[in-house]
């Protein structure tokens, strides 16, 4: 009680209405991005020799999302139709530039463009690079009003669809944490199957029943994000003032070590140089919505994968027709679809046990499409920044694509 009573009064200090409607500022939706910030291909890939090209896609709810393309390796050989496209969607309170921290021959796309593939690199509603919306800006509680149902419901399908028909190909798909769990909801639900050639899973997070970061349990139990969401916040930004004071309050709880902020949250990474560190500090970490820290805090603590819960019977069954938000049902994803997934023996958030759950929940697979790779000395970061990920990892990865 004393915890929760002293984040209450740290979080009303620091709260800062939102403008009233009348000075805020729609976008319209051809209006330039900001010049002062360049775009992850100028950042991140051109520097490197590599073509990108930058596109914009709108999802069903108005959302305008943006979309890298890297459609060759550095050496060339052709672009287009002959080679097969990879989707690589990243995790939470990141974007796409994760991907991007080591240098090209370690890090996951452009070693994909090398190899043969046309990579896509997808960044979530509400970061840097896809802070568009039709009618609304991030100003506007309205804009940051969804949780991971709404990637499920409408990034994944409306970023496929336009990769589809750009490539008129069935796509791979890697998801890092967050991009894993909203792969997974959004196929056992029948979207994405009919452009899906295979997918790969690092970090899973379907179940976080035993996720054992301090600082993640903590905040779970706490409902840091409902106290946060009935303050009237609505977008959570890392790098705002309120969450570096909510930051302040939850490092100083008993059993939280936050001095290697990233290893209390990850788990104790074992392959990242300090270079690597620094880089994802001066780029990352991302907004997102308080919503979506609830719908994750609510996973933690229901222990299921289910759709946002509203709080009340009556809420739920405006929204769903019944009382409690229904189960996604991963036992329903196609038997032979093939899945790769690579887990970590250090990871504090995709803990062994949870990702055991997700593998019995496809027990039922057919055998020779499912590919598993566990990585004892791996945490969840290592999967994306790890100096040797592409020895470890990602040449099984591709070899297991290369079988499709």
């Amino acid at each position: 009680m004393l915890f929760t009573l002293a984040l209450l009064k740290i979080l009303l200090l620091t709260h800062t209405p939102s403008k009233s409607s009348a000075h805020r500022r729609l976008l319209s939706p051809h209006a330039a991005p900001n010049p002062a910030q360049p775009g992850l291909c100028a950042a991140s890939v051109l520097v490197h020799g590599y073509k990108c090209q930058e596109f914009e896609v709108e999802t069903g709810d108005g959302f305008l999302l943006s979309l890298q393309r890297i459609p060759e390796g550095r050496v060339g050989g052709g672009g287009g139709r002959s080679r097969p496209p990879v989707f690589v969607q990243h995790g939470i309170l990141v974007d796409g530039m994760t991907w991007f921290l080591n240098p090209p021959d370690r890090n996951l796309p452009l070693i994909l463009a090398d190899r043969g593939f046309d990579v896509w690199i997808a960044n979530t509603r509400g970061t840097r690079f896809s802070r568009r919306h039709r009618n609304l800006n991030p100003s506007q509680r309205e804009y940051w009003n969804w949780s991971w149902d709404e990637i499920v419901a409408y990034d994944l399908p409306a970023a496929f669809e336009f990769v589809h028909r750009q490539t008129g190909q069935k796509m791979d798909y890697i998801g890092h944490s967050l991009g894993t769990l909203v792969a997974l909801a959004s196929i056992s639900e029948g979207k994405l199957v009919d452009k899906l050639k295979s997918i790969a899973l690092l970090s899973p997070v379907a179940y976080l029943s035993y996720m054992k970061t301090p600082l993640g349990v903590i905040a779970a139990d706490a409902f840091v994000g409902e106290m946060i969401q009935l303050l009237g916040f609505s977008e959570f930004n890392p790098k705002g003032k309120a969450v570096a004071k909510l930051l302040k309050i939850l490092c100083a709880s008993p059993g939280v070590d936050c001095y290697d902020l990233l290893s209390a949250i990850t788990g104790k990474n074992c392959c990242m140089n300090s270079s690597t560190v620094e880089v994802f500090l001066k780029y990352e970490p991302q907004p997102t919505s308080v919503k979506n820290m609830v719908h994750l805090a609510q996973t933690v603590r229901r222990r299921a994968v289910s759709k946002f819960d509203y709080g009340t019977r009556a809420r739920n069954v405006r929204h769903y027709g019944q009382a409690r938000p229904p189960v996604y049902n991963l036992s329903s994803i196609p038997r032979d679809l093939p899945i790769f997934i690579a887990y970590g023996g250090r990871d504090s958030l995709s803990d062994d046990r949870d990702v055991e759950t997700l593998l019995d929940s496809l027990r039922l697979h057919d055998g020779d499409k499912l590919t598993v790779l566990f990585v004892k000395e791996y945490a969840h970061a290592d999967f994306i920044m790890g100096v040797n990920a592409r020895d470890v990892v990602y040449n099984a990865l591709i070899s297991f694509f290369n079988r499709w």
